[in-house]
């Protein structure tokens, strides 16, 4: 009783200072009313926020606050994130027993006002406006005024009083609360554990929030531009079923792109669902899925301007042109076929994509997503599983991606049969889902299916076709999503066209209905905002999916050793595990037909799919597209060939700028590819790591969306780099690696390096680039 009454008391004290600090500032500066600083300001103040407030917002800020784990849900990425301002309630909580309400910008809300009675807290001044209001109720001026005073770092590693860890309790305190706050924590200013602003950014910021913060509305597309939207939105919207059907079938695969109408960079849209046809201003219809009902009798397809500036780990570009258009044209209305209904928004139906647009033929669904298989992929990484271990520990550290060939495969016979199985295989999609009971049923539906599967192959194949490489699409040797490289960094993604880095462990051969569940599994199905049951049991169905990818690529070795191979990716794993994946439903007893002339077949399949696709093969990453001496190249590769030992101690992405004689030169990225005896574990991870067959992989550029070190090596010391590295045995020794070369959180140099980082990223790869995440820069 008395720890009640503690607690309560507690809560009482924290009301009543909370209350106390809102009527001082009542009192000071006027009573809190929300302003709206996005409008037409003048040419002066525009000019001043576009060429001076907003880079720095961009290069110093959004780093850390973009996307759902933006810390308070303070997203920069737009001045309307700004002007919504903070939040207590977290977006990714492992724990919640309810789903939550959406809370994403642009859609769930249309005013400041709407933002704050959902329990958002401004971070620009909104009582008094006087220069001396402005800063001091300004959450973002206290915050980089302390950081400021704090002055710059002593040490190279940062004291236990900093908490980078993603699941921190974060401290989302309102203006009112803030002298508290910089009591308790005086280290915490922004940016927060990275060295503070110049004396120039910070006078830039303090003089723009002193006068008000204003911002100025976002551009407007210019006329040609306009017309092209105009015209794929005509495109989108036709009254015929065909039509709708079809255009409902490329939204929900490509709501999340960023769509580029011409050969510039400073437009992009989003295809959005309206309540308002072309010509009218966008209504946007906001619900949690793309495919839920939309609560109107005719929905409009339509171009949002986005207003976001580009964050690399949710960015997925695409290109709207003619050719695409051509291409779409032929995949779906080439075919005579008739849709003769609308589906409709039934849960029951939206849910699952086979019922939904069953009338559509395959072949033409399938071309669709394979014309961009690398962004259908990308998409479950880049959505919004922007973070997450249980989302992403489903799948190796790196592997190698192929598809069947729709021409050979997706026909009559086959297809049709594998369309009636799949029509069985629901999705998890619920909110609020009891993880136990929806893993059994849908344990049971993939069993039947792949049981089904295996049988089709057996009996007739797939069209009667050889079981052999004849199979697997070749891009029509102009196409490079041909094959992909999936590279898994603990908790986050990357996927890359080309096979990047050594041979693999694993592999997947992608099929239409796997492509398809993946996506609808982890894009359009998942709901960031939904409960624990939702996200676990999305984690287990990724398991099935898995398996089966892995499953298709089995199928080309010779039967009698596929099931050493699939012992030798599952060692250890526990006996339910074992006896679903060596059960009697999951196999195929059919002989392959690759014809092999050593003993290491798996070595042999990937050097035969090599030789393939060699015409289609993406080599940007390649070491040898760099400006490095080939004595260079020949130290880094020999590096890549280290296995074990102390790369133990590496993190799983590592961004190296190469200097040459200080100047900026090239971009390298090492990652860390973690070795595991299987990968069928939920939370006991660690206990399948099998360190001793650690490797990395060595590319040119960026890759990976989220460093977890910065390093600077001058090319003329990059050899004795990758000898260090390459010897590391101990934790000493990577301290000792980063005391060399390494550009800690602490480091003088660390926003020049980051700079830099940015522009040779940009440079490389002018539309895919964007802004990096800093959320897991370590702390050692």
């Amino acid at each position: 009783m008395s720890r009640w009454l503690t607690f309560l008391c507690l809560i009482v004290l924290v009301s009543g200072c909370a209350a106390y600090a809102t009527h001082q500032f009542d009192t000071v500066f006027g009573e809190q009313d929300s302003k709206h600083r996005v409008v037409d300001v003048n040419e002066e103040d525009k000019v001043f926020y576009n060429e001076q407030v907003r880079p720095i917002l961009d290069s110093r800020c959004v780093s850390c606050h973009a996307c759902y784990d933006a810390p308070c849900q303070l997203k920069l990425t737009a001045p309307a994130g700004l002007e919504r301002g903070g939040s207590k309630e977290l977006v990714y909580d492992g724990t919640r027993l309810l789903a939550s309400s959406p809370t994403r910008l642009f859609i769930d809300a249309n005013s400041t006002d709407e933002w704050r009675s959902k329990g958002f807290h401004p971070v620009l001044n909104e009582r008094g406006q006087s220069p001396a209001a402005n800063l001091q109720g300004s959450l973002l001026y206290r915050a980089i005024a302390l950081r400021a005073k704090q002055g710059s770092f002593t040490q190279p590693i940062l004291s236990d009083d900093y908490d980078f860890s993603l699941a921190r309790d974060q401290q989302c305190v309102s203006v009112e609360e803030y002298r508290q706050f910089e009591q308790d924590y005086p280290n915490w200013g922004m940016p927060y554990g990275l060295p503070a602003l110049s004396p120039s950014e910070y006078d830039v910021l303090s003089r723009w929030l002193a006068t008000g913060g204003k911002m100025p509305e976002a551009a407007s597309a210019p006329e040609n531009l306009k017309k092209k939207v105009a015209l794929w939105e005509s495109r989108l919207n036709g009254d015929d079923l065909k039509t709708q059907l079809v255009s409902r079938y490329i939204y929900e695969h490509l709501y999340l792109y960023s769509l580029y109408l011409d050969g510039g960079e400073a437009f992009r849209f989003q295809l959005v669902r309206s309540k308002t046809p072309p010509g009218e201003a966008i209504d946007r219809i906001a619900t949690r899925r793309p495919y839920d009902d939309p609560g109107v009798e005719h929905v409009y397809y339509r171009l949002w301007l986005d207003q976001e500036v580009k964050v690399q780990k949710n960015h997925i570009p695409m290109q709207l042109d003619e050719e695409r258009y051509a291409r779409w044209q032929s995949y779906f209305y080439s075919d005579d076929y008739e849709v003769t209904k609308d589906p409709g928004y039934k849960p029951e139906i939206a849910a699952n994509p086979f019922k939904t647009f069953q009338e559509i033929p395959t072949r033409a669904r399938y071309r669709f997503l394979l014309d961009h298989s690398q962004k259908t992929i990308m998409s479950f990484i880049k959505g919004p599983v922007c973070r997450g271990q249980v989302a992403v520990n489903v799948i190796n550290d790196q592997f190698w991606v192929y598809f069947i060939d729709p021409e050979v495969v997706y026909g009559k016979g086959s297809t049709d049969y594998l369309e009636d199985q799949v029509q069985s295989l629901d999705l998890p999609a619920s909110s609020n889902s009891l993880p136990i009971a929806s893993w059994v049923r849908f344990s049971e539906q993939q069993k039947s299916y792949l049981s089904a599967k295996a049988a089709l192959i057996e009996s007739s194949g797939f069209n009667n076709t050889p079981l052999d490489l004849g199979l697997i699409w070749d891009g029509e040797g102009v196409n490079k999503n041909a094959a992909l490289t999936i590279f898994r960094h603990f908790d986050n993604a990357s996927v890359v066209k080309g096979m990047v880095g050594q041979q693999p462990k694993t592999a997947w051969v992608i099929d239409y209905p796997l492509l398809e569940r993946i996506h609808y599994l982890l894009v359009a199905g998942f709901d960031v905002y939904g409960n624990v049951g939702h996200q676990l049991v999305t984690r287990l169905y990724m398991d099935f999916l898995r398996m089966e990818g892995e499953m298709n690529f089995l199928l080309f070795l010779p039967k009698e050793n596929r099931e050493t191979v699939r012992k030798y990716w599952y060692r250890d794993v526990n006996q339910i595990i074992k006896d679903y994946i060596f059960s009697d439903y999951i196999k195929v007893d059919r002989q392959s037909e690759v014809q092999y002339a050593t003993d290491d077949h798996q070595s042999e399949l990937y050097e035969k799919l090599r030789d393939k696709l060699s015409s289609v093969l993406d080599r940007s990453h390649d070491l040898e597209q760099s400006k490095l001496t080939s004595d260079q190249l020949k130290a880094l590769y020999e590096l890549q060939a280290v296995r074990g030992g102390g790369l133990v101690h590496l993190p799983n992405v590592s961004t190296i700028l190469v200097t040459q004689q200080g100047v900026p030169l090239e971009v390298l990225s090492l990652i860390h590819n973690k070795a595991h005896a299987n990968i069928s574990s939920l939370l006991d991870e660690e206990d399948t790591r099998l360190p001793e067959e650690d490797g990395v992989t060595l590319v040119k550029g960026v890759l990976g969306d989220y460093p977890n070190v910065l390093m600077q090596v001058e090319e003329a010391e990059l050899i004795d780099w990758a000898k260090q590295v390459g010897n590391l045995q101990t934790t000493e020794d990577y301290s000792n690696l980063l005391d060399t070369f390494g550009i800690r959180r602490t480091h003088p140099n660390f926003w020049f390096v980051s700079d830099a980082i940015a522009n040779l990223n940009k440079q490389d790869r002018p539309r895919e680039s964007g802004i990096l995440d800093y959320n897991r820069l370590e702390n050692r």
